[in-house]
This record gives C-alpha cells, sequence and structure tokens, in this order.
C-alpha cells in the first residue's frame, strides 16, 4: 500500500532510548486520496516512537464501506528498502507487482512483499467487497538486505484455539505456533481474538520489544484498559503479557521484534538511509514513468548497481502509475524519539 498523503513527512528512524513500562501510542487520523478517500488510523511512526523492532509502518483503516469511499484503490507505486504486510480483517484486496506476482488476501491471509532495491504494485478491492478493514505495515529491511531482489509470499496461517481465544501466527512464533514465512530481520507479527471475558497469557521473547494495536472490545493489557486503534509499546525485556477481555469481544494485533541496529530515513514510499538516497530513489521512479517507451534505456544499471529500469515493468492496460509527491525544500534530516 502507497503513503498517499499529499505532502509526506520525512522521517528518521532509529532505536529509541528503553522504558521502564507500556506506553500508549494515540493514532493520528490520515485521509487517503482526493474528496472521496479511505482515512486510516496511523500509529506508526509518531513523535513518541517510530520503530518497534523492525516495524516502521502501521496504518489501520476500516470497516469501510467501499460504495462511500472507493475503498482501496491505489494504482501502481514504488517501494525501495522495504516489506509491505497487508493484513485483513474484512474484503479483499487485488495485488499486482512487477516482479510477475499476483494474489488475493483475504482475512486471515498475509501478503508479504519485499520491497528490496525496488518494486512497484497496485492494490484494489475486489469488485465483491463490500467492507473493507484491515492494516498496512511495513518492515524495515536490514542493511544487508535492502539491495536484494524484490521477492513476494502468500501465507494463510491455522489458527491455534484456546479457551476464548483464537491465535494466528503470520510471522514469527507465538503461543506454539510458528510461522515458516522467513524475514530478514526477527520479528512477530499475530492476530489474537478474545471472546468477552476470556483471558490469555502469553510468553515472549524478552530480547524482542512489542506493540499491541486494539481493532475492537474492551481491551485489558496487564492491568491498563488499551484504548480503541492504540497501541501499546512494551519495552524489551518482558517474559509475558497477560491480556484480558471485557464485555465486547476482542480483536488486536502483537507485533515485535529485537531493536533495529541501524536508522532510517522514510519518505513517500521509499525507506533508505539518506537524504541524497531517498532523491535519487525519487528521481530513478519519476524518470522510469515519464519515459517514451520507444526510447527509453533497454538494459544498464543505476550507479548502486541496480538494474533498469529499479522499479520492474507492469502489464499493459492497467491504471496510470502513481507520481512522485515533491520533494520538501528542507534536507531530510533525523527527529528525536
Amino acid at each position: 500500500m502507497s503513503d498517499l498523503e499529499r505532502a509526506p513527512e520525512a522521517v528518521t528512524c532509529q532505536a529509541g532510548d528503553p522504558c521502564d513500562g507500556v506506553v500508549f501510542l494515540e493514532p493520528r487520523d490520515v485521509p487517503l486520496g482526493g474528496l472521496r478517500s479511505m482515512d486510516v488510523r496511523r500509529t506508526l511512526p509518531q513523535r513518541e516512537r517510530s520503530l518497534i523492532g523492525a516495524w516502521c509502518f502501521l496504518d489501520h483503516y476500516g470497516p469501510d464501506h467501499v460504495a462511500a469511499t472507493g475503498g482501496m484503490n491505489v494504482a501502481r507505486h514504488p517501494h525501495t528498502g522495504l516489506a509491505t504486510v497487508s493484513w485483513l480483517f474484512s474484503g479483499a484486496v487485488e495485488h499486482i507487482d512487477s516482479a510477475g506476482h499476483q494474489a488475493t488476501v483475504r482475512p486471515g491471509e498475509l501478503n508479504l512483499m519485499t520491497a528490496g532495491r525496488g518494486i512497484s504494485h497496485s492494490e484494489f478491492s475486489t469488485p465483491e467487497t463490500d467492507l473493507l478493514h484491515g492494516a498496512q505495515l511495513w518492515l524495515a529491511l536490514p542493511d544487508a538486505a535492502r539491495g536484494k531482489e524484490p521477492d513476494f509470499e502468500h501465507y494463510a496461517p491455522e489458527p491455534v484455539a484456546g479457551e476464548g481465544s483464537e491465535l494466528r501466527v503470520f510471522l514469527g512464533s507465538l503461543g506454539g505456533s510458528m510461522s515458516p514465512v522467513v524475514t530478514d530481520h526477527p520479528t512477530l507479527g499475530a492476530e489474537i481474538l478474545l471472546e468477552p471475558g476470556a483471558e490469555i497469557v502469553l510468553d515472549l521473547d524478552p530480547s524482542f520489544e512489542h506493540g499491541v494495536l486494539l481493532d475492537d472490545g474492551d481491551l485489558w493489557l496487564d492491568d491498563e484498559t488499551l484504548p480503541r486503534d492504540h497501541l501499546a509499546y512494551l519495552p524489551t525485556g518482558r517474559d509475558a503479557v497477560v491480556l484480558s477481555a471485557g464485555e465486547k469481544r476482542v480483536r488486536a494485533l502483537i507485533i515485535g521484534g529485537e531493536p533495529f541496529p541501524e536508522k532510517i530515513v522514510m519518505w513517500w514510499n521509499f525507506v533508505g538511509r539518506s537524504h541524497e538516497e531517498i532523491v535519487a530513489h525519487r528521481a530513478a521512479w519519476q524518470a522510469e514513468i515519464d519515459a517514451d517507451p520507444a526510447t527509453a534505456p533497454d538494459g544498464g544499471e543505476y550507479d548502486d548497481g541496480a538494474p533498469y529500469p529499479r522499479f520492474g515493468t507492469f502489464p499493459e492496460g492497467t491504471p496510470a502509475p502513481l507520481p512522485a509527491p515533491a520533494m520538501p525544500h528542507a534536507r531530510l534530516r533525523a527527529r528525536e524519539q
């Protein structure tokens, strides 16, 4: 999914100072698109916390009536240096990318697209989708992996049923379930369902920091109430968490990972390491989509060794690609946690 803000913020992210207890992160409302837009609630990145493990971006949306909002209608757009994670609660989204992958993601299924050195893709709600509801997340790729070939993986985890609970682990391991999907940095991602009054105790990897996003219901984390749509941050050093449902059924996501050791620069749909790198990625994308196929270079490569075109080719007859927003006037600089 693209960051469709008209003036996306430039963010430099790095692992923050450790904290002693749970921190509740309030979502920021972001309208995506024009007048007929789909609104999202963004909890990563923000000033209080820009990374949880390698997780660097979290948009939570819906339930939206597609007839009113237009649903997900994101034409071809680029990514570098990250992996996108799509997870739905309702509806369906059709994915096409320039590495030749096409897949429909449905509730309880993972789409993991690794951009590596560069990829472009599109995402559209399927015609039969009435309600669209889910989350879109990004994982920053470590330096050793961010120049790799683009890739894609689709996975439907088996639910693990407990007493009044259900767990679907789509990345990493939790509650005795392990995902076969390989990530480039130690990472956790799972959906948790709790019936009213149910409680679950989850053993955690103490080397990980974690986040719990409440989608719906009444949820207590340890002895604190987590507001709906908020993301609770749990620092490293914890070996367990207690999640309890109140009178309403709970649906939540838990994410986590080892603290990310590298500073990253994020702007629009790119993750890099410097202002100059982001400028180069933007220029490459705009030049590629503006190029006349009759006169575009045949082969060759960019200065960093990425082949031309960095963001691949797309099937004919698809909607026009998204142009890149203008770069901010100031250099992309660090922002403190």
